[in-house]
C-alpha cells in the first residue's frame, strides 16, 4: 500500500488532504468529523481585519465616548464582566480545535499592516501550527502600480516574520503580472510557503433593483487547472511548500496537483457540498490509483510533471494554447 505522507511548511502530515479556510472549523464535531475522516491537519475560518475595527470602533461609541457631556463619567468606561470579543471567540476554537492533535494553521485575513503582527503573536501563543496570510486586496486605485501592490504583501510579511516563529504561508490570488517572480521575492522575504490561488467571490448587479449584490458560486474542477499549471511551473525553482486551493474535489483533481508538484490540496468547496466524510472516499480512491499504477509513495509521485520533468515543459506555456485552437473540432451541424 502506498505511502500517502507528505510534508507541509515542516510540518510531517499522514496525507496531502487539508481542509482549507472555511465554516467547518468553526464547529468543534464537524472539526472532529474532518479529522476522523482522514483530514492530517485544518486550516481555520479566518480571523478578519475589518471585523476587528468593526468592533473596536463600536467599544469606542457605545462604552469610551459615555462621558461625553459628563466630566464626571470621564474617567469611568467599565467593559461588561461577559463582553466576549471577536478575537476572544477565535482564540478559544484555536485552543479547542488543538484538542483533535492535528495540526492547525490559523489564517489571518486583512490588506493593512494594522494589528496583525500582534494578532500572528497571539496566535502563536495560543498554540497555532502555522499562520495562513490571506492578503485579499482589490488593486482599484489608479495610482497604485504593480509593484506597490506586490509591495504591500512583501512588507506585511516581513513584519509578521519579525515577530513570530511560525511557519508562515501566503495565500495568494492569480492576478499577478509575475507570479514567479513575485512567489520568489516572498521566499526572500520569509514566506514558508504559498497557497495558489484564493478565489475572489465577484459581486454582481440586480436588474430589477440595481443594487450591487453579494455572491456566493463554489468551485469546480475545472477551476483546478489554473493552480496545476502554475504549481508546475514553480516546482524546483523555489523552496517554498506549495499547497493548491479552488477547485479540488476529486482524486483526479488532487493525483494531477501532487504530479504538477503540489506538497498539499485544499479542500472546501467539495466539503461544504458533500460533507466531511467526502475526504475519507477521494482518499480511499487516491490510494486505489496510486496502488494501482504501482507507486510506492506520494513522495515519489510529486512534482514527476512539473515543468522541469515534463515531456514536452512547453506544454504548460503558449504551445497548449496553439495546440487547442488548432484541434478544436465544432460540434456537428456548425459550419466552420
Amino acid at each position: 500500500m502506498a505511502d500517502l505522507s507528505t510534508e507541509y511548511l515542516g510540518l510531517r502530515l499522514a496525507n496531502p488532504l487539508v481542509p482549507s479556510a472555511s465554516p467547518l472549523s468553526r464547529d468543534l464535531d464537524t472539526a472532529t468529523r474532518l479529522r476522523d475522516a482522514g483530514a492530517p491537519a485544518l486550516v481555520m475560518y479566518s480571523l478578519f481585519e475589518e471585523k476587528i475595527e468593526q468592533e473596536e470602533q463600536q467599544l469606542a461609541r457605545f462604552l469610551h465616548q459615555q462621558g461625553i457631556g459628563h466630566g464626571e463619567a470621564d474617567s469611568f468606561h467599565p467593559v461588561p464582566a461577559d463582553y466576549h470579543s471577536y478575537l476572544d471567540s477565535y482564540l478559544e476554537q484555536l485552543h479547542r480545535l488543538k484538542t483533535l492533535d492535528i495540526p492547525i494553521i490559523a489564517s489571518l485575513n486583512g490588506t493593512t499592516l494594522g494589528g496583525w503582527v500582534e494578532y500572528g503573536k497571539l496566535l502563536e501563543e495560543a498554540g497555532a501550527d502555522a499562520l495562513e496570510l490571506n492578503v485579499y486586496y482589490i488593486a482599484a486605485n489608479l495610482a497604485e502600480s504593480s509593484h506597490d501592490v506586490e509591495q504591500r504583501y512583501i512588507e506585511l510579511l516581513r513584519q509578521l516574520r519579525q515577530q513570530v516563529s511560525l511557519p508562515i504561508t501566503m495565500k495568494l490570488s492569480s492576478q499577478f503580472s509575475s507570479p514567479l517572480n513575485f512567489i520568489q521575492r516572498l521566499e526572500e522575504a520569509g514566506a514558508s510557503g504559498v497557497a495558489l490561488f484564493n478565489r475572489f467571490y465577484l459581486p454582481d448587479i440586480d436588474l430589477d433593483t440595481l443594487k450591487i449584490t453579494p455572491t456566493l458560486n463554489l468551485s469546480s474542477s475545472h477551476e483546478s487547472l489554473l493552480r496545476v499549471r502554475w504549481t508546475a511551473l514553480l516546482h524546483g525553482r523555489v523552496n517554498l511548500s506549495l499547497a493548491v486551493t479552488g477547485g479540488f474535489h476529486t482524486a483526479e483533481d488532487m493525483l494531477k496537483a501532487l504530479l504538477a508538484g503540489a506538497d498539499v490540496t485544499h479542500l472546501c468547496s467539495a466539503l461544504l457540498e458533500q460533507g466531511p466524510q467526502h475526504l475519507a472516499r477521494v482518499l480511499e480512491d487516491m490510494q486505489h490509483w496510486l496502488d494501482e499504477h504501482e507507486y510506492e509513495s506520494v513522495r515519489q509521485l510529486k512534482g514527476s510533471l512539473s515543468q522541469q520533468h515534463a515531456i514536452d515543459p512547453a506544454a504548460y506555456e503558449r504551445v497548449n494554447y496553439i495546440s487547442v485552437l488548432d484541434n478544436y473540432t465544432p460540434p456537428p451541424g456548425v459550419l466552420r
